[in-house]
């Protein structure tokens, strides 16, 4: 069903490399994609490898990436990682999810994206919008995202797993939104409990 009514979701980050989709996600942390699609263009036009920025020190790469939040720590975080990238892979981004989770400023999330996306692995990251709709759709009633993706992992093909990942999160930015979901306009309505629940039960739900 999600398939037939996001057939082509995906990644809204713009990137050209493993490389650059690393520094993308790094960035997008409590920030849109727009915004950083916004920064990233011009970011990657003037460095767009892990040896240009481990060159940069953190307030140079601050002021250009200032349009994201948080902007000082992905600062830090983006060029520690460079020169991980350099001084530990030959430069190259790493495929393995203990190797990319070891570098600086990428969490499990930010790792899942970069397997799935930049290597074709098999990969189902839990963030804001995964975590409500699963939970709401009754796909798993764990409170812990490393639970919920499990949870969906065991129902969910490999191959299939970044796809369905990129429609929950679609579907949970335009229909089911964490204060006030659509839920008349909702093509899985027919499959979900959250418009039964009580006010203190939907709370719980969101997460």
């Amino acid at each position: 069903m999600l398939a037939q009514c996001y057939p082509h979701a995906g990644t809204s980050l713009v990137f050209k490399t493993p490389f650059e989709l690393l520094v993308s996600a790094i960035l997008s942390a409590q920030s849109t994609d727009k915004q950083v699609n916004r920064v990233s263009a011009r970011l990657f036009e003037k460095h767009n490898s892990p040896q240009e920025f481990a060159l940069l020190t953190s307030e140079e790469l601050g002021e250009e990436i200032k349009g994201v939040g948080l902007y000082r720590n992905k600062s830090r975080f983006i060029i520690e990682a460079s020169r991980d990238i350099v001084n530990k892979h030959s430069g190259i981004v790493p495929s393995t999810r203990a190797e990319l989770e070891a570098l600086p400023g990428v969490g499990r999330k930010t790792a899942g994206v970069v397997i799935g996306v930049a290597f074709g692995g098999s990969a189902l990251p839990v963030d804001t919008h995964v975590y409500r709709v699963a939970r709401r759709l009754g796909l798993s009633a764990a409170r812990d995202p490393v639970k919920v993706e499990a949870d969906l992992s065991a129902c969910i093909p490999p191959e299939l797993r970044i796809p369905f990942h990129y429609r929950l999160i679609t579907h949970g930015r335009e229909i089911c939104k964490s204060r006030k979901p659509s839920c008349q306009k909702c093509c899985l309505r027919d499959y979900c409990s959250y418009p039964q629940l009580g006010k203190e039960n939907r709370e719980h739900s969101t997460g």
